[in-house]
């Protein structure tokens, strides 16, 4: 048999030595970047858990400088550093399990904040039981406990706004702790994501793209499934070459046979698969798989409270309702009185809302505007002259929203939450704004996300209402007790601004 001599690049075989580092370096490609992502998870962790210690540590030592005229002790023989040392780790390590610190998390993640808070009551929670159990709650000041309880969480959040910060400055397209992405779709796909993604917001690089042809729409199932065989041949080649931690299948779902055969062609490269499903993530960023049972489905959006929110939010409201409405039962008698006096009729209005689920009920007020008999309603406007001299200060003052305390306690609103308007003008309202009627997935509520930003009073133009929408609906899918708390301190001051108060 005739044998030809090998080619002079094949007569020097690599050592075993070589052959192992190229397989090494294949299946480490970015060991440099595993670890500086690593160091920015680490440096975040760090940040919190020094920012409790520190935290704890200033607090006992102003405590004793303080109360024992000077003396300030070594940190390590007060027993205070202990409890920031485990108040720390368990927030450390919770983080850590729940991928807190991961740098996409970072780059994503809207409600951070919102977690750390939760996280923080929820530690100190556990801490109380713990030394309730163990009998050990007497070995620790209360002053330097109640102190840190009020004073770590600002300093831990302040920490982690600027470390987010930070890594958000750090991590750019050019810095190599980004993702390498690589796209494949057809030609209109790839660029509707060019279109309305950044790559700097996004905190990732593309480093490259390969793009589909369309099959004539005339061509057989053999002339289609040679032509896209042949794309995805050679997109499958530019992977393994540019060897990309992810690759992103932009082809719309609706046209399976491609998407299909475009995850049996990919699943042979070393990279993260992700399907795109077009416009819909756009929609509902959050998205993601999730089962219930046995059944597996993309989730877009979860209840807006679960079992354990409802019941925390509930007890918030009932017991600051309960003492509000011992607190202003002074007031309650003047405004009763002052009403009685300035017009002819009842204390109380009570006009029929929409509540929680779509559900009827009768809101209470104090009465500001004059008794009509057989009246259609009207929403009231600027200079109405229905309105009554009292009636007027109680609403531009929304003194006359106080009786819905009642209507908290009785269960049927919220302290905090969408504003609630009358049944004509919700069916309107609910046929001219997208997503309005999600407004009902909670109950409504004295005050709310809208009202503290400016947007209360009429509803006259179409801008209004959508922007008092988009903040309900910002209210449902971010709400925490501290968000509640918030609109609850801020409403005073909001209330001080009687532009669109009439």
């Amino acid at each position: 048999m005739f044998q030809d001599r090998l080619p002079q690049n094949y007569q020097i075989l690599p050592s075993q030595t070589e052959r192992r580092r190229k397989v090494w370096s294949g299946l480490l490609p970015r060991r440099s970047r595993a670890a500086f992502r690593f160091g920015i998870s680490a440096s975040v962790a760090v940040a919190d858990l020094t920012t409790i210690v520190l935290t704890t540590l200033l607090v006992d030592a102003g405590y004793y400088y303080l109360h024992i005229a000077g003396a300030v002790p070594a940190p390590w023989d007060g027993k205070n550093w202990q409890l920031s040392g485990v108040l720390a780790l368990v927030i450390v390590l919770t983080n850590a399990l729940r991928e807190e610190y991961a740098i996409d998390h970072l780059l994503t993640q809207k409600s951070s904040l919102q977690r750390t808070a939760s996280l923080w009551l929820v530690a100190w929670a556990g801490l109380l039981v713990v030394g309730f159990l163990t009998k050990t709650t007497t070995e620790f000041s209360r002053i330097v406990a109640i102190t840190v309880f009020a004073a770590g969480l600002p300093a831990l959040i302040l920490a982690r706004v600027g470390t987010v910060a930070l890594v958000r400055r750090s991590v750019t397209p050019a810095s190599a702790s980004v993702s390498r992405v690589h796209l494949v779709g057809f030609e209109e796909d790839i660029a509707a994501f060019y279109k309305s993604n950044e790559a700097d917001a996004l905190g990732l690089r593309v480093v490259g793209t390969s793009y589909l042809r369309r099959v004539d729409v005339g061509a057989d199932d053999a002339a289609r499934h040679a032509q896209t065989a042949e794309d995805l041949d050679l997109a499958v080649s530019v992977v393994r070459f540019l060897r990309p931690d992810d690759v992103f299948i932009l082809v719309p779902w609706t046209e399976t046979a491609e998407v299909e055969r475009c995850i049996d062609a990919f699943l042979r490269v070393p990279s993260a698969l992700h399907l795109r499903p077009g416009a819909v993530l756009d929609r509902f960023p959050d998205m993601q798989v999730s089962r219930v049972g046995r059944l597996s489905g993309i989730n877009i959006g979860r209840r807006p409270l679960n079992l354990g929110e409802i019941l925390l939010k509930r007890t918030l409201d009932l017991s600051l309702a309960l003492v509000a409405l011992v607190g202003l039962a002074p007031l309650f008698a003047l405004v009763a009185v002052l009403i009685k006096l300035d017009s002819p009729g009842p204390v109380f209005f009570r006009q029929k809302r929409y509540g929680f689920n779509q559900q009827p009920f009768g809101v209470f007020k104090f009465r500001s505007m004059k008794t009509e008999q057989n009246a259609v309603f009207k929403q009231a406007s600027r200079n109405d002259a229905r309105i009554t001299k009292i009636g007027a200060f109680l609403r531009r003052s929304n003194l006359d929203e106080l009786p819905q305390l009642l209507n908290v306690v009785k269960g049927e609103m919220s302290l905090v939450g969408p504003r609630p308007h009358a049944l004509a003008h919700d069916r309107s309202f609910e046929r001219r704004i997208a997503l309005y009627a999600r407004r009902h997935n909670v109950r409504p509520g004295i005050t709310g996300w809208a009202q503290v930003n400016g947007w209360r009073g009429e509803t006259d133009t179409s801008e209004k209402l959508q922007r008092r929408v988009e903040h309900d609906l910002y209210y449902i899918e971010n709400w925490s007790v501290l968000l509640d708390l918030q609109i609850l301190l801020t409403t005073p001051f909001a209330l001080l601004k009687t532009e669109n108060a009439y």
